[in-house]
């Protein structure tokens, strides 16, 4: 974890002693006994540029009015890099009931209200705040974030083509995992947290992550109502290309072989116009059939 060992030892005289909250691939999270603060360890890929993308974008989350954890601390350490979050009330969405399902989709439509306003000028990229030339498009930014891999399988040009259209969409910042832990109810009041997957890019991009994260949870919960009703689907914002993306970028970064589990034509089948139930079925189809594959969530 953090080393050396005085530091963790700094941290904790000022905000801890710290118990574990929870283990990740890629953080770990603590929380302080009289539970006023979390801190949160980034190990794994890139742990200093995911702690500096989510501070950033914490901090410019609160300059646009949202409501986000304050940083009481922060820094790197050797292969690790640690915040120290003032702990915040509420209770996160869940998505177990269809009553809570309604209520989550309804504060994402709010919250991209306030988080999604158009940047002039700021161009796709990863985090908030650029901090070197991104010449990227939309479809580029997403595309980079898959392995080189990819490139060699025979839906890559599929994708890269469908995704083209996305690129005049205008760059706004995006929280890039808005899962229901990840917002806070407290009464009329929306916190939201875990910042780190941050970025600047097409809105369609949270949106395809919310309805990805809502698929695979309710299967892989074994929630038992895995045929959303027509309004509940409707409320939903899907563009099928970026919807395409984000599972594929789910597979890739599970078992080697997962990648290569893709049926023919799927991406053109999801990418089709104006078919958002169906595109919504097509989805859940295809998450329940690789999860019988053994697929991992």
């Amino acid at each position: 974890m953090l080393s050396p060992p005085v530091v963790l030892r700094a941290i904790e005289s000022r905000h801890g002693p710290f118990r574990r909250k929870s283990v990740k691939p890629y953080s770990r999270v603590f929380q302080a006994v009289d539970g006023r603060s979390l801190l949160k360890v980034y190990v794994g890929i890139d742990p200093a540029g995911r702690r500096r993308r989510e501070v950033e974008a914490i901090r410019g989350g609160g300059r646009q009015g949202l409501l986000v954890p304050t940083v009481l601390r922060t820094g790197t350490e050797s292969d690790s890099a640690w915040t120290v979050f003032q702990m915040l009330p509420g209770r996160p969405c869940t998505i177990e009931t269809l009553p809570a399902v309604r209520e989550y989709l309804d504060r994402i439509l709010a919250l991209s209200e306030q988080l999604h306003l158009s940047a002039p000028g700021l161009a796709p990229g990863s985090g908030w705040v650029p901090h070197h030339r991104d010449a990227f498009t939309h479809r580029g930014f997403l595309l980079r974030q898959m392995s080189p891999r990819c490139r060699l399988l025979p839906w890559w040009a599929d994708l890269a083509e469908l995704l083209a259209p996305i690129d005049s969409h205008p760059v706004v910042r995006l929280h890039g995992d808005l899962k229901p832990e990840h917002l806070l109810i407290d009464g009329d009041r929306l916190h939201v947290v875990d910042w780190e997957a941050s970025g600047r890019g097409p809105a369609v991009a949270d949106h395809a992550d919310v309805a990805f994260h809502l698929a695979r949870d309710l299967i892989y919960g074994e929630l038992p109502y895995r045929r959303l009703p027509e309004d509940v689907v409707r409320r939903l914002v899907l563009s099928g290309s970026v919807l395409a993306w984000r599972l594929l970028l789910w597979l890739d970064r599970r078992r080697p072989e997962d990648i290569t589990l893709v049926p023919p034509g799927l991406i053109r089948q999801l990418a089709a116009p104006n078919r958002p139930t169906a595109t919504w079925a097509l989805l859940a189809q295809t998450i329940s059939s690789l999860r019988a594959r053994g697929v991992p969530r």
